[in-house]
């Protein structure tokens, strides 16, 4: 048996459940110390974004612990090394059986807890500035509800790789956040429109929008020629209008991009990019996740509701056992 958050309804309960899975040869099981909020958790259990077929309906995309069992196949990896992992789901459990491609060990220097923030945040965060929109040095960036742990993620990061960010946020504080961890342009959503702010700052190349419908419109209206809109989310709804005309112009490009749904062989491609170009990074020091607080999993309930309420800056944690250290 291991215990995993159910969710019955409206209501979430910490309950026991069968654990009968056998390890197939290229997976990696992890006993989960820590695991962490993200939107598509919102959703999955609002029943909006079921899991992919053959994945874990049980919530939860990325997770850090210790290796409990090594499928036949797998290298690299020892029984009890601290590691991070990117799920398809099954996070908020005792227990998680993933593709050992998914799986990375704990940068240098890191505690699990810090750890258990990188996976999902870093991977989208790569994936979609340096694979899908292919961005080159110099190139800048519009980043959309900046102050979230993947927006914390992506400033960092294409600061890092010479890449000026421009982000916008409803608060004051967020934005304030953001300028610290080093966005060069800032604009506040409640003081109206973008476009004239962004234009200013010079118009982007890319643009990373998990909010759609109006807000495509505008994304278009700063992008510069050979721009691309990267949309990753419906916050602001599924429908938008786009104009044609400016796109065959300009030559832009609007890319639809999801990480969850990917193959195994893509998330394994995502993870090795990390550890190649980010892992030396976060052990240096130079970037870093943003954590804004961490919750017990029996308190879930709550947790989710503060994320739902936007209430955080960066990642919220969930601690699902002991840390021994």
């Amino acid at each position: 048996m291991m215990k995993a958050i159910q969710v019955t309804g409206d209501r979430l309960s910490w309950e026991d459940v069968d654990d009968q899975a056998e390890l197939p040869a290229d997976h990696v099981a992890i006993d989960v110390v820590w695991t962490a909020i993200n939107r598509a958790d919102l959703l999955q259990r609002a029943g909006v974004y079921p899991p992919p077929p053959g994945a874990s309906d049980i919530l939860g995309l990325e997770v850090s612990g210790r290796v409990s069992a090594l499928g036949a196949s797998v290298s690299g990896f020892e029984v009890g090394q601290e590691v991070c992992a990117l799920l398809t789901g099954g996070g908020y459990a005792t227990k998680v059986v993933v593709p050992a491609v998914q799986v990375l060990p704990v940068p240098k220097g890191y505690s699990l807890r810090k750890a258990a923030a990188i996976p999902e945040v870093f991977a989208t965060a790569w994936l979609n500035l340096y694979q899908e929109a292919g961005l080159e040095p110099g190139q800048r960036v519009l980043l959309h509800a900046a102050a979230s742990g993947l927006g914390t993620a992506v400033i960092q990061l294409a600061t890092a790789f010479g890449n000026p960010v421009f982000a916008t946020a409803g608060d004051a504080q967020k934005l304030e956040v953001c300028q610290q961890l080093g966005a060069t342009g800032i604009w506040n959503r409640n003081d109206g429109s973008f476009v004239d702010a962004v234009k200013s700052w010079g118009g982007v190349d890319m643009v990373l929008d998990p909010v759609g419908g109006s807000y495509i419109a505008d994304d278009q209206k700063v992008l510069n020629v050979d721009g691309r809109i990267v949309l990753i989310g419906l916050m602001g709804g599924r429908m938008a209008e786009v104009d044609l005309g400016l796109m065959l112009v300009k030559r832009h490009r609007l890319i639809g991009s999801t990480l969850r749904s990917r193959t195994v062989v893509d998330k394994g491609k995502v993870m090795q990019a990390l550890q190649r170009h980010v892992w030396p990074l976060l052990s240096a020091g130079q970037i870093e996740p943003l954590i804004d607080s961490d919750w017990p999993i029996t308190d879930v309930e709550a947790a989710m509701a503060y994320v739902a309420d936007n209430k955080n800056t960066g990642k919220v944690l969930l601690q699902v056992a002991e840390d021994e250290k």
